[in-house]
This record gives C-alpha cells, structure tokens and sequence, in this order.
C-alpha cells in the first residue's frame, strides 16, 4: 500500500535508485577488496576474522582508538601513546573494517613496498628518465651491494623480468610484476 503522500510512480523509481545506489556501492566494494581475499587460504581468513573479532572491542564491525587500547590493556600494556595508536590506525587510510584489516595484513604479510616506491628505487637508476636500467649494472648492484644475491639469484629473477630490445630491464613492468604478480604464473 502506497501513501496518499507520494504518487505511485515517484515510489517506484525512488525505491529502484535506492536499490541501484546500494548495488553500485556493493560492487564497488568488491571490486576493491576482491583480490584480498585471494590472497589467504580460507583457513585463514577464519584466524584473521577471530583476531579481528578480539580487537574489534565493541563488536561494531570497525577497529577504532578505544578498541586498540582495550586489546593492548586486556594484553598488559596500558599506557599506550596517543601518537602511537593513531599511526596505527592511520595505516588503514580510513575505518578499519575486516576487508581492510584484511589487506593490511596481507600487505604485512607479503613484505612488498608499495608500487610507487618501488618505482622510485628505480628511477635512482634511470636518471634519463627512459623507464629502463642497464642490465649488467644491475646485475653488478645485485652481487655486490646490501642483500647480495647469488648468482643463481639473479639469473632466476631475470627470468622473469621485462627486458627490451636492447637487453635493459624495463622496471615499469618489473614492478607491476613484484606487486601484482606474474599472469603467466598463473
């Protein structure tokens, strides 16, 4: 029963925009969060929601300040700085709710930088800005600097990254590969 307020076709469409609205946000939220859930075994994501479901002090589906302070005095740490426990929740980039509690850990989990900033470790090596580095400069850097590689190392990593025509490496695509994954491994 429609009110006498509202003509019947105004409730209809107001009703279906509600409906798109919801289903638009839906999948937005999907698409954002679907390969997270890819990223774990479903045993997994199991032990991540109950961790989740423990901090989540006030069970509203949301890690807030009040909750992380909670879960640190319930641990035995009470005097927490303020500063501290906003980096944490500043790592979420906005509310912390599973999926993105989720990616965090995934993200934690997997030890990869960020895209840009891998980009920009390139780039230190690329000073004519071309996108490439020279192969053998890099192979050098790899053997002989901070956390050597072996030789077998390298030339397994080199297997599998972009080269051009000339032999450089192309690390616009190298990095693409570090941090979303080779398709042909799939």
């Amino acid at each position: 029963m429609q009110p006498p307020s509202q003509p019947p076709g105004e409730r209809m469409a107001s009703r279906k925009a509600g409906t798109r609205g919801k289903a638009a946000a839906t999948k937005q939220a999907q698409r954002g969060s679907s390969n997270v859930f890819s990223m774990f075994e479903q045993a997994q994501i199991q032990e991540f929601k109950e961790a989740f479901s423990c901090i989540d002090q006030n069970r509203d589906g949301i890690i807030c300040k009040s909750d992380l302070r909670e879960t640190y005095s319930q641990l035995g740490k009470v005097s927490i700085p303020e500063e501290e426990l906003d980096a944490m929740l500043q790592e979420g980039k906005g509310p912390i709710n599973f999926t993105v509690f989720l990616t965090l850990f995934g993200e934690k989990l997997n030890g990869t930088d960020p895209e840009e900033a891998i980009l920009s470790a390139f780039r230190m090596f690329d000073p004519s800005g071309k996108g490439v580095v020279n192969k053998d400069e890099f192979k050098q850097l790899l053997l002989t600097q901070a956390d050597k590689f072996s030789p077998a190392e390298v030339e397994q990593m080199f297997a599998l990254t972009p080269m051009d025509l000339a032999g450089d490496i192309d690390y616009k695509s190298l990095c693409y590969i570090i941090t979303h994954g080779d398709e042909k491994e799939e």
